[in-house]
């Protein structure tokens, strides 16, 4: 998929995704071995955006697991079409049941989730397994199968390996912590906040129009903010809308008037908007 580090960097900012070196080296190294990327780091840093930047460089499908408390095998592997299922054993009332048995336990009564469409077919895919760390301890069980050998076993059909292996992505808030025998088969990237020249630069990339001095100021109020004892610091998301709402309400400026009415737009709780408006100093950033 990609030839060089710096071709990764290259065309993922082609499509919006500006890549620090050590992100654009573990991408690489991920194409190349043909090893899951673990991406690990705070919420809005671009971990899932990541992702969605490879499949358009690589103009492959996105199938995305989006991982949650209670995701069983029959939402992440796949189930049975059991309606069908039924209408099929309905109109064979003549038929003995191991001709039924045969029939209804077949590829078209099987509906494929995510990790089974992921290894199907020989089109190219990315494989977005999206926070992980919110899923029971179990469901890692079912990642192992797929991201060892990528291949996925169904009773009735037997078991089905991928023609074409996908670039995996696996992303985690760290809320949680994954066992060693899923980290151990993946490359593993933490995605920290960016440095203030990268934040800057994709600040002006996904906000175009807005003035380069009120782009600095930006980054570097959240910078402080980051540095407070908040609930939630600002992630790079909160930067990006925070540039927008400037832009929209016509702002040239940060000053104490335009930040005290818009520090909702990155804060995201009332004693940390009313910490923040209490200890930031305009003049010392």
């Amino acid at each position: 998929m990609f030839t060089s580090v710096d071709d990764v960097s290259a065309r993922l900012a082609e499509t919006g995704y500006l890549a620090s070196p050590a992100v654009a080296t573990t991408v690489f190294l991920a194409d190349r071995l043909g090893k899951p990327l673990l991406v690990e780091g705070p919420a809005g840093v671009g971990k899932t955006e990541l992702a969605k930047a490879v499949a358009q460089v690589a103009g492959a499908r996105l199938v995305r697991l989006q991982c949650y408390e209670g995701v069983d095998e029959s939402r992440a592997l796949y189930e049975w079409n059991h309606a069908k299922q039924l209408l099929r054993i309905s109109a064979g009332r003549d038929e003995t049941w191991d001709e039924t048995r045969t029939d209804i336990f077949a590829e078209e009564f099987l509906l494929p989730r995510p990790l089974l469409t992921a290894i199907r077919g020989d089109d190219p895919k990315v494989l977005l397994i999206d926070e992980t760390d919110k899923a029971d301890v179990e469901v890692e069980g079912l990642l192992l199968e797929v991201l060892s050998d990528f291949q996925v076993t169904v009773p009735e059909l037997g078991t089905i390996t991928a023609t074409r292996r996908p670039f995996v992505v696996l992303t985690s808030n760290a809320s949680r912590e994954l066992s060693e025998a899923l980290r151990r088969r993946c490359l593993f990237l933490h995605i920290g906040f960016p440095e203030e020249d990268l934040e800057r630069r994709i600040v002006r990339l996904k906000v175009p129009g807005i003035d380069a001095a009120l782009a600095e100021s930006v980054v570097r109020v959240v910078g402080a903010l980051r540095a407070m004892d908040l609930r939630k610091v600002p992630s790079v998301a909160e930067t990006i809308d925070w540039a927008r709402t400037l832009l929209a309400l016509g702002a040239r400026t940060l000053d104490e008037t335009v930040v005290r009415d818009t520090l909702g737009v990155v804060l995201k709780h009332q004693d940390d908007v009313l910490k923040a408006a209490a200890k930031l100093d305009l003049d010392a950033v």
